[in-house]
C-alpha cells in the first residue's frame, strides 16, 4: 500500500463550525453516517407531527366552530392505534441495527501493531509507547503540556497546541489504553471519533486506525478542575517510515 500519497492536513474546530470535523477513521465515518440517517428520520417525523398539529389547530379553531369546537363521537380507532404503535417500533428498529453494529466496531480491537498508554493528570497528559520497552531507560514516555499563548509560534492554534505531540503511524491498527492519575479526565479527539473516560484505578481501551496523514486536535472532555480547559491533545499521523525513524530517534535521545 502506497503511504506516500496520503495528504497531511490539520483537523481542528473552525470558527462558527456547525457540523462535524472531517473524519479520519472508519469509526468517525460511521458516526457521521449514523447521525445523517437519524437526522433524516427526525426531519420526517417533526414535519409530519407539525403538519398534524397545524391541521388540528386550523380545523378545530374556536373561530370556526365556537369556543369548544366540534365534538367527536369516535372513542376508538383500531387502525390508527395499530399504525401509531407499529410505525415507531419499525423506525426504532431501523435506527438500532446500524447503531449496534457501530458500537460493536468501536469496542473491537483488531490485532494492534502498536499500543499507546495515556494517563490524565491535573492538568496535562502523559504518554507511553510500551511496545519498545526493554528496560526502564529504553521506554518512550513523555508528558504533554499546553503551550502558553505568549510562547506560541506563528500559525499555531491557541489553547490547542502542546509541547510534545503524540506521533503515530497512519494506516496502522493502534490500541490505546487510557487511565487517570488523580480525577476523571476524558481523552477526546473529534476527527478520530474517540471520546474515552480516563478513570483512576481503571483501564479503558479503544482503537485507532487513521486513514490519512495529518495533525488531529482534541481536548479533555470531562470537567476535572480549575484548569480543565487547558488540557489539549495533539496527535500527529505520519508515514510509517517516518514513524520508524521517529521511534529510533526517541530511543537514542529520549529527551528530544
Amino acid at each position: 500500500m502506497n503511504l506516500g500519497n496520503l495528504t497531511s492536513d490539520i483537523f481542528a474546530a473552525k470558527p462558527w463550525q456547525l457540523m462535524f470535523q472531517d473524519p479520519a477513521t472508519p469509526i468517525m465515518e460511521g458516526i457521521i453516517d449514523l447521525h445523517n440517517d437519524v437526522m433524516f428520520y427526525i426531519i420526517v417525523i417533526v414535519t409530519l407531527v407539525l403538519w398534524i398539529l397545524l391541521r388540528i389547530i386550523y380545523l378545530f379553531s374556536p373561530k370556526r366552530f365556537g369556543y369548544y369546537g366540534p365534538v367527536s363521537t369516535n372513542t376508538h380507532n383500531t387502525t390508527v392505534e395499530v399504525i401509531w404503535t407499529i410505525t415507531p417500533a419499525l423506525i426504532l428498529l431501523v435506527i438500532a441495527l446500524p447503531s449496534f453494529a457501530l458500537l460493536y466496531a468501536m469496542d473491537e480491537v483488531i490485532d494492534p501493531a502498536l499500543t499507546l498508554k495515556v494517563i490524565g493528570h491535573q492538568w496535562y497528559w502523559s504518554y507511553e509507547y510500551s511496545d519498545y520497552n526493554q528496560t526502564d531507560r529504553d521506554s518512550i514516555a513523555f508528558d504533554s503540556y499546553l503551550v502558553p499563548t505568549d510562547e506560541l509560534a506563528e500559525g499555531s492554534l491557541r489553547l490547542l497546541e502542546v509541547d510534545n505531540r503524540v506521533v503515530l503511524p497512519a494506516l496502522t491498527h493502534i490500541r490505546v489504553i487510557i487511565t487517570g492519575a488523580d480525577v476523571i479526565h476524558n481523552w477526546a479527539i473529534p476527527a478520530l471519533g474517540i471520546k474515552v473516560d480516563a478513570v483512576p484505578g481503571r483501564l479503558s481501551q479503544t482503537s485507532i486506525f487513521m486513514k490519512r496523514n495529518g495533525t488531529f486536535y482534541g481536548q479533555c472532555s470531562e470537567i476535572c478542575g480549575v484548569n480543565h480547559g487547558y488540557m489539549p491533545i495533539v496527535i500527529e499521523s505520519i508515514h510509517t517510515n517516518n514513524y520508524v525513524a521517529w521511534v529510533q530517534k526517541q530511543m537514542e535521545h529520549p529527551s528530544e
